[in-house]
């Protein structure tokens, strides 16, 4: 059976996508002001927290977290966790452009076959059905 997704469910798919991408690339921009943690000095995380680039950070991943769970409420994990591989390239590029990280050419390979991949998996239906047991249990 073919997936048919509704422009809402695609937007949702949207928001796991973006929110998990910008919301890494914030954390990994606040952490590197903060600096180095290590068990010696672990009262630096409570500083992270108040950095302003972690806490949105922070902020978006928890609304990552809530489209995840929204989307894996109608679709498989299979193919929700895929459709996220679309973020590489976002943060790829934020990572490049903003934060001025150099990206060799076989990270961008890795990065285009891991998206590439996701074609295979959203090519195939976004809920395994399961066919209709009798309501008795096994004989």
């Amino acid at each position: 059976m073919k997936h048919t997704l509704t422009p809402q469910r695609y937007l949702v798919l949207l928001c796991v996508m973006l929110t998990a991408s910008v919301g890494d690339t914030l954390l990994s921009h606040g952490m590197s002001q903060v600096g180095t943690v290590s068990f010696s000095n672990l009262g630096l995380l409570f500083t992270a927290m108040k950095n302003p680039w972690v806490i949105a950070g922070i902020l978006l991943l928890l609304g990552f977290f809530a489209s995840y769970l929204t989307a894996l409420s109608w679709a498989d994990l299979t193919f929700v966790l895929p459709s996220t591989a679309f973020g590489y390239i976002v943060v790829a590029l934020i990572a490049h452009f903003w934060q001025h990280e150099h990206i060799s050419v076989s990270r961008w390979l890795g990065i285009l076959l891991i998206v590439g991949g996701v074609g295979f998996v959203a090519n195939g239906p976004s809920l395994t059905e399961h066919p209709a047991q009798n309501e008795q249990g096994p004989a």
